[in-house]
């Protein structure tokens, strides 16, 4: 019987604290967490007070987006109501899964062969 999806944190009895959503599912005498696009997040602090959130997979050599986690593995869990984080978790998924790649345009700057930009400097610099 699988349970309704929800957004939780999940501390593993390994030590990994992940952020996924979460499906519960028992099978035989066992309750079983199916877990989607986990991930981890990692406070980042910049000069001053600003802090920020830095999102990583969890499991950064697979490409699978579903995982099965036995719940004896599971040290404690929390559902998350936070929704600045499902957003940020949710546009971090988007943007993973999409890929991340940025077509080159002249809007980001010169476009030019190695050749070409060594002339360019050394006109540049050598006066």
């Amino acid at each position: 019987m699988l349970e309704d999806d929800f957004f939780a944190t999940i501390k593993l009895k390994c030590g990994d604290e992940i952020f996924a959503k979460v499906a519960a599912s028992d099978e035989d005498d066992r309750t079983m967490l199916l877990v989607s696009n986990p991930i981890m997040i990692e406070p980042v602090k910049s000069r001053g007070s600003i802090t920020g959130y830095k999102f990583e997979p969890w499991l950064k050599t697979s490409h699978e987006d579903l995982f099965v986690i036995n719940l004896d593995d599971v040290l404690t869990m929390s559902e998350s109501e936070n929704l600045e984080m499902i957003m940020n978790y949710q546009e971090y998924i988007r943007k993973s899964t999409k890929g991340n790649f940025h077509k080159l345009d002249r809007k980001m700057g010169y476009i030019s062969s190695v050749h070409d930009a060594k002339e360019v400097l050394e006109k540049l610099y050598n006066l």
